[in-house]
């Protein structure tokens, strides 16, 4: 056992030559009371909510990292929330020989992004990671801001892991990417779907990755919320307007120039440049936008 957790990265060799759990190995297969140990702020929160009506409504059932009644590691999480919230996906009925296939993109898509959350979430960092279902969209939030560009990530092909060990793990149960493909992967499945394009938001002090995954489809989106849609793109071209009257600009000072939340004005940053439109440049609190030339 020690020389498995070993070639995996789980347990490493000390001073003395003598076999230690790694930090990567303490979160992926130690218990809650000794995790907090050397990650004072780690909590992990699962949320189901049986109504999207009000988003601050008080969930319906959650399990949390600290009950005590379960490992409370970030193994144990991910299967115990995978397996939650895939019990909601229709599968399609498929055989390969004899065998019936269970597995869709869309599952494959759910694994890649809750894996991505555990993977690149910094657990020194005062905030927890929350993932919180509704019947009509999934919000991931992890601890932690991008370590590339938000827009690299979205195109794919670069990666700079937090975790590299628990990517190696996860890896051996054959979840997760090494080549920086999984938003990409994920975006295509959403589409394939037709459902509405995922959402990525970053926020600062306390840094803050969040992954809004809608499930519903793009005409059922503009039946409901018409008005909304129409709001979102006028603050849009509020934006595009500043751009062009100011050619480079922080999300900060675009948030104060729309009069917009920051949060909101960095989601809407997020659809214009997947769209296109206009270029993020710089890394995490140094970032500027501008129009694309």
């Amino acid at each position: 056992m020690e020389d498995f957790l070993h070639r995996i990265g789980a347990m490493a060799h000390d001073t003395d030559g003598k076999l230690r759990p790694t930090a990567a190995g303490l979160l992926m297969f130690g218990h809650e009371y000794e995790i907090v140990r050397e990650f004072p702020h780690y909590f992990l929160d699962y949320q189901e909510h049986d109504r999207s009506a009000t988003e601050d409504e008080r969930w319906t059932d959650r399990f949390v990292s600290s009950s005590g009644d379960w490992s409370g590691n970030i193994c144990d999480f991910y299967f115990r929330v995978y397996n939650r919230i895939a019990q909601d996906i229709k599968v399609p009925f498929k055989l390969e020989g004899t065998d019936r296939i269970d597995d869709t993109p869309l599952h494959k898509a759910l694994r890649e992004a809750l894996a991505n959350a555990l993977i690149h979430a910094d657990y020194y960092d005062r905030r927890s990671l929350v993932i919180q279902k509704w019947p009509d969209k999934i919000r991931i939030a992890n601890p932690g801001a991008f370590r590339i560009n938000v827009q690299e990530a979205l195109v794919g092909g670069v990666s700079d892991p937090r975790n590299e060990s628990l990517i190696k793990m996860f890896n051996l149960i054959n979840v997760g990417e090494r080549a920086g493909s999984g938003l990409p992967s994920i975006r295509t499945v959403w589409q394939e779907q037709g459902w509405q394009e995922p959402e990525i938001v970053e926020s600062f002090n306390p840094d803050r990755t969040t992954l809004l995954l809608p499930l519903a489809a793009n005409n059922v989106a503009a039946k409901s919320g018409g008005k909304s849609n129409s709001i979102s793109e006028k603050r849009k071209n509020d934006i595009l307007q500043y751009l062009t009257d100011t050619p480079e600009a922080s999300s900060v000072q675009i948030a104060d120039a729309v009069g917009l939340q920051i949060s909101r004005t960095k989601m809407y940053l997020s659809e214009l440049a997947a769209s296109g439109a206009i270029v993020a440049e710089g890394s995490s609190r140094a970032r500027k936008y501008r129009l694309m030339s």
